[in-house]
């Protein structure tokens, strides 16, 4: 790369040996991300994994594609980049998990208005602590400069993961029943959805000194602090839980909460019947209800609640299964149950 450089093209506002600095500085990164099958050099044209198919009969690669959707305006606010990362990743991996599938590796996409490097490394970075808590390897990405299309503070995230499962150890909804019990994990917070109401409720866009003040109901935290929090990385706990429970279902709850993606996990015929009470409502959200005056059911349609993901279980495995999940340090309860109809869900 010593001699590619372009005077002209820096001039029109791209910088290309601003990315090739950023590309040295992440590589540190990069390092800590590196398992088996994974190509320990970056820079190349593709991204390669080497595939271990040993013990797997009939291998389904699964994969999944997300964003931080909004919420990297409140990194951007805030000038912390470190842990967006950690949510582009998990927005991937947990989804792929709710198949059953095991994460093999990532890829990250950052465009950007200007190519800062350091800035770029600390994204990266984030990124590279989300693949190391789901134990993917970050193989590769790409850093895109992107003048007059944004402001040059600004930039956004995406990345996709694949992930592998025995075909016959994916998770079959066909085999859930009335009766089966419905475990929450708890989320850390609003993880990356419902953000435009978030800045909406809070007059972010027009107020943004107001996140940095403490806050009684957060407990002495401010908002923006709470509102950064990285998403729950499920990965390690549910494939602990996969190997010893009979998992009828998993759901990632994202954006569209309950009401959107717990049906998702549910077959035609059945619903699940939440025990609203037994929802562990983080004060995030009673915070976001009131300032914003968001309908209950809106709220439950729009955020996790507290509730990160949800798993189905055989009524008479539910504390084995609470148990392997404690242990893996998951704060797991039981919230619903399975029940006859088509309503996807209902609360009680």
């Amino acid at each position: 790369m010593k001699n590619s450089r372009s005077e002209s093209y820096a001039a029109a506002g791209v910088d290309i040996t601003a990315g090739y600095k950023a590309v040295e500085l992440m590589k540190a990164h990069i390092a800590r991300t590196v398992t088996e099958g994974a190509d320990k050099d970056i820079g190349g044209f593709g991204g390669c994994f080497g595939l271990n198919l040993k013990g797997i009969d009939e291998p389904v690669l699964v994969s999944g594609t997300d964003g931080c959707g909004t919420k990297v305006k409140m990194a951007i606010l805030m000038d912390k980049h470190d842990t967006i990362g950690i949510d582009a990743v998990a927005m991937c991996v947990n989804d792929i998990i709710c198949c059953g599938a095991k994460p093999l590796f990532f890829l990250d996409y950052i465009a950007c208005g200007k190519n800062y490097p350091e800035k770029i490394a600390e994204i990266v970075g984030g990124v590279a602590e989300g693949c190391v808590q789901s134990g993917a390897a970050l193989i590769g990405g790409e850093t895109a400069e992107h003048p007059g299309l944004m402001p040059k503070e600004d930039y956004d995230l995406a990345g996709f993961a694949v992930g592998i499962v025995d075909k016959k150890k994916m998770i079959d909804n066909k085999r859930m029943a009335v009766g089966d019990v419905v475990i929450a994990l708890a989320s850390t917070g609003v993880h990356s959805n419902g953000f435009s109401l978030v800045r909406r409720v809070f007059d972010i866009d027009n107020n943004p000194d107001s996140l940095y003040v403490p806050n009684e109901t957060l407990g002495g935290k401010s908002i923006a602090e709470t509102l950064l929090t990285p998403t729950r990385i499920y990965v390690k706990s549910v494939l602990t839980l996969l190997e010893q429970v009979d998992v009828k279902g998993i759901s990632h709850i994202t954006g569209g909460g309950f009401y959107e993606n717990i049906p998702r996990s549910i077959p035609k015929g059945l619903s699940a019947k939440i025990t609203k009470s037994a929802v562990k409502v983080l004060p995030i959200f009673e915070l976001i209800a009131k300032c914003g005056n968001v309908p209950e059911r809106d709220m439950y349609n729009t955020y996790n609640m507290g509730v990160g993901m949800s798993i189905v279980v055989p009524k008479d495995e539910v504390d084995t299964a609470l148990k392997i999940l404690r242990e893996g340090g998951e704060d797991a309860y039981v919230i619903g149950e399975i029940i006859a109809g088509d309503d996807g869900v209902v609360f009680a």
